[in-house]
């Protein structure tokens, strides 16, 4: 399989300390604007910073293209004075918050008063655990994870059901705190900072960001199921996302994830990431859905993002309540992971 020229390059260079994680510069990129604003405005403000700020970065970017002396780096955690590019994103997700459409449910549930969206959360973002995670992708470990609580999605054959069903149970979020663990876990040698889950907690992750002083490479781990405006908001923030591309059709991800215009959404949300950062897919092989999922994925990926790293994923097992749905509450066969192994070697994706 063909490796892709530039497959995660950005990745390793900012892991390995040789370039600035992108939320650093978004933090580092100064933009004016009004606290009190409308959010209308902001949004204007946001799209004119935007453009600003990639044709800055892209320029930055092609400069050092042909350096490695690292004298010529941008200092890191150097914030000037003034309200930043960063900034702007923060207060825009708090907004949202008061009509909440981080996921492309579009609930529209005020976060900010107590009321809870489908994710079954309020304002405050929890956690259920954080370690050096060592079972992730090979370019990823150690991987300083961070499981977030609750979802958007209801996966019938979850096997993170008691975080994702039951929130509540997980711990507060105070975005400092977290800061310097991550701190911390980068110098136990954690080549990166895995928000997984992340989507009903984008509020919390900017200001995590904004908290952060340490240099590394930001990772959404995630179902792909966000807004166009949340989209938005991460494009210049992300360096890395890890996108679960779970079903080929609506049907079927209606019928396990209870996830309405899946396809349209999770592809829009593909092209956005592939146009502002770099992407490694996951796609887990469900028992009897390879020609109506695992084949229309691996096809679409080759004819709109192929230069993605791909992880064709075989460790389904029937938890939670798959057992109520016949066709899936079992393993694989080795004929069904033969045939997926061999589509994905016969697109010419990059997989390992």
């Amino acid at each position: 399989m063909r490796k892709p020229s530039n497959a995660l390059s950005r990745y390793h260079r900012v892991s390995a300390g040789t370039e600035e994680a992108r939320f650093l510069t978004a933090n580092n990129f100064p933009v004016d604007f009004d606290l009190d604003a409308p959010l209308s405005d902001l949004w204007s403000i946001h799209d004119d910073a935007m453009s600003d700020f990639h044709r800055a970065y892209r320029s930055d970017m092609s400069d050092r293209s042909d350096r490695s002396d690292r004298s010529d780096q941008p200092e890191i955690g150097k914030k000037p004075a003034g309200k930043s590019l960063l900034n702007l994103k923060i207060k825009i997700a708090d907004r949202m918050l008061e009509n909440c459409n981080f996921c492309d449910r579009r609930c529209g549930a005020n976060r900010k008063k107590g009321e809870k969206g489908y994710c079954r959360l309020g304002a405050v973002s929890r956690y259920s655990s954080e370690f050096l995670h060592y079972g992730e992708e090979p370019e990823l470990v150690p991987s300083h994870t961070v499981f977030l609580a609750g979802c958007v999605f209801s996966c019938v054959y979850c096997q993170n059901w008691e975080i994702s069903t039951h929130p509540d149970l997980g711990i507060p979020i105070l975005p400092e705190d977290v800061a310097r663990i991550a701190a911390t876990r980068r110098a136990l040698g954690a080549r990166n900072l895995n928000f997984v889950t992340p989507t009903p907690h984008l509020h919390t992750i900017l200001r995590i960001l904004a908290e952060m002083r340490v240099n590394t490479p930001i990772v959404w781990n995630s179902n792909m199921y966000h807004s166009e405006e949340a989209a938005k908001l991460l494009c210049g923030v992300v360096d890395v996302y890890l996108g679960d591309f779970k079903y080929g059709n609506d049907g079927c991800a209606k019928r396990y994830s209870n996830a309405p215009h899946y396809w349209d959404t999770v592809t829009r949300n593909f092209l956005c990431a592939y146009d502002d950062s770099e992407i490694l897919l996951r796609q887990l092989v469900l028992p009897g859905h390879i020609e109506c999922c695992t084949a229309p994925i691996i096809d679409w990926v080759c004819d709109h993002i192929p230069d993605v790293r791909f992880n064709l994923m075989f460790q389904y097992s029937p938890a939670y309540l798959a057992y109520r749905y016949p066709e899936i509450a079992r393993s694989l066969t080795d004929g069904e992971c033969e045939q997926a192994s061999r589509l994905l070697a016969e697109s010419g994706l990059y997989s390992e």
